[in-house]
């Protein structure tokens, strides 16, 4: 768009903030319609530090599958990031041997890959692609007002009388202030929140954790914490640095995520009452607390200078809305935060800039779209609910390695079974298959909802949370587990996905019956009016011809005092 005023630039959108959500919502859109006229004001100067730049480096299968595909990054992805060996869990609380501890991770890397990010490195490529593709990007501007316009949500933008008036923004950089004007703003500006604080759409969760992170320029390998060649040999490639590694421990988990620069990410995440956050809020205070609750990593820590340290309180946190129908739209944490446990923050942006870019292209189509808004904003909001059950009440199970090996398992086959092939299908903004789907989402979001507090009671009503035995749940090993992973790439015709996704939806219900029986065959005394028993229909054992999704080195029952690699039963 061109301006009739020199002092006011016109764009069709702008984005207020550069960082990972703006910088691909902004190369999302230019790959979609090269026409389109996008500006982006970023507080940051551009090259940023690679290394210790922001947090949020390890991505998942959603976030992934966006950056490589939608964004067309995997080249970047494969030859300067770091590819992941999937998650690793070791119960290691307050013990220096992790090589007899029990771990949870897969033996092979699962056919469907991701990344960890050196953010820095990340956002210098993304800045450089969306100034090469023609957007505007103002690196190193502060946001100084905006204002929204609320009025008529129908025009279009060719000088049409009806047209809505824009949205203006003022903001200012090294040469002094400047004015600009877009049909759609969009808020990228982090915890910033700019629009939702200007519109007081903030809104508390019930998920009361906090964080500290630091990097340091050196690679944490936790191979150089064992002399056990059989514990050494057992992953291939044995590569374990690789993983998003977490150390678990009652109402808490540390990180370890390596980054292509070189150096290791480290943080703490931890439930707010059970390790208050005076308690780590400095790196001294950090080291201490390591000391006492992961001795091992406080040793190769010893002696180490950070790169940075920070820290978040009650991170968490929602938002009233994030799509409207007057042009306005919320992005990655400007809206809305779940928790750094299963690296969900780049697939909420994946999600969240999808349904932005649709609308858009909606709108230059001279399309209706206030429906879609709604209904999207919906749908996201949905998809945040169910994460965030996996988190809220659920962090003292962190300690409990027989049923936390069973929660990991549930949760994947969720993500990978529901919510994976939503979006990497490219379905996630189809209303069609959405409204086909309808029941069979609505009854996977219960089963998860009930799942949670079941498997909550369970931790409760268990007592002794003791490692039985050291054992290698090995993911890899669960034939449809890996499948459900590899399946992820399939591109499918209408017909075949619905019935994939019913396929899925129908294997999370099996796999909850069996988790319920197996509480009953264990004679755990539960509450008698758990919602799980409510949802499953059949009987309290399953039949002798249903085949088993896990087997008994699972569920915690091979002898003690030897190493079992868990597998499938088939």
């Amino acid at each position: 768009m061109t301006s009739k005023d020199d002092a006011v630039a016109m764009h069709d959108v702008v984005v207020l903030g550069g960082g990972l959500a703006g910088l691909s919502l902004a190369l999302q859109l230019k790959r979609r319609d090269p026409s389109i006229d996008v500006c982006v004001i970023e507080r940051h100067q551009h090259p940023v530090r690679e290394a210790a730049f922001k947090i949020g480096e390890s991505t998942v299968e959603i976030g992934a599958w966006y950056f490589a595909e939608v964004l067309g990054l995997r080249e970047h992805m494969q030859q300067d990031q770091i590819k992941k060996f999937g998650f690793r869990f070791f119960f290691s609380d307050r013990r220096s041997d992790i090589d007899r501890c029990t771990e949870l991770g897969a033996s092979g890397i699962l056919p469907f890959p991701a990344w960890q990010l050196d953010r820095g490195r990340f956002e210098n490529m993304l800045a450089q692609r969306v100034r090469d593709a023609g957007v505007h990007l103002h690196a190193g501007a502060r946001v100084r007002s905006f204002d929204l316009n609320e009025g008529d949500a129908v025009g279009d933008c060719n000088g049409d009388s009806n047209a809505p008036s824009l949205h203006s923004v003022h903001y200012e950089d090294a040469a002094g202030g400047h004015a600009l004007q877009a049909r759609w703003l969009v808020d990228a500006s982090g915890r910033a929140g700019l629009v939702k604080k200007k519109l007081g759409l903030a809104r508390r969760n019930d998920h009361n954790a906090n964080a500290v992170w630091f990097r340091i320029p050196a690679r944490i390998d936790p191979h150089d914490w064992s002399e056990d060649p059989a514990w050494l040999d057992r992953c291939d490639p044995p590569e374990r640095w690789r993983s998003t590694n977490h150390l678990c421990g009652p109402g808490y988990w540390v990180w370890l995520i390596p980054l292509a620069s070189g150096a290791h990410s480290v943080g703490i995440v931890c439930d707010a009452d059970t390790h208050p956050l005076d308690g780590m809020n400095t790196f001294d205070k950090t080291m201490t607390w390591l000391q006492q609750h992961q001795p091992r990593l406080a040793q190769a820590l010893d002696g180490v200078e950070p790169l940075d340290f920070a820290f978040f309180r009650d991170f968490s946190y929602g938002c009233t809305q994030v799509f409207s129908a007057n042009r306005w739209a919320l992005t990655g944490e400007a809206g809305l935060f779940l928790d750094p446990f299963y690296s969900p923050g780049s697939d909420f942006i994946a999600i969240s800039n999808s349904y932005i870019a649709n609308l858009i292209a909606m709108d230059r189509a001279g399309e209706p779209f206030a429906a879609h808004a709604g209904v999207y904003e919906q749908l996201y909001f949905s998809f945040y609910e169910s994460t965030l059950a996996m988190y809220q009440g659920q962090y003292g199970l962190f300690g409990d390695p027989r049923l936390m090996s069973l929660k990991v398992i549930w949760d994947y086959t969720y993500y990978w079974g529901v919510l994976g092939p939503l979006f990497c299908g490219g379905r996630i903004a189809d209303l069609t298959v959405m409204a086909r789907l309808k029941q069979e989402l609505a009854r996977a979001k219960a089963l998860n909802f009930a799942m949670q507090d079941f498997l909550r009671a369970w931790h409760h009503a268990s007592g002794d949370h003791a490692d039985e035995a050291p054992r290698l749940l090995d993911q890899s090993s669960l034939p449809w587990f890996a499948e459900l992973n590899r399946a992820l790439a399939d591109q499918l015709d209408a017909p075949a996905f619905l019935q994939r996704m019913r396929d899925n939806i129908a294997r999370l219900e099996a796999l909850a019956i069996e988790l319920r029986n197996e509480a009953r065959v264990q004679q755990v005394q539960l509450p008698q009016d758990l919602a799980i028993d409510g949802l499953l229909a059949q009987p309290a054992q399953a039949p002798a011809d249903r085949e088993r999704l896990l087997d008994e080195p699972w569920y915690a029952r091979a002898a003690a005092g030897r190493c079992v690699t868990a597998q499938a039963s088939s």
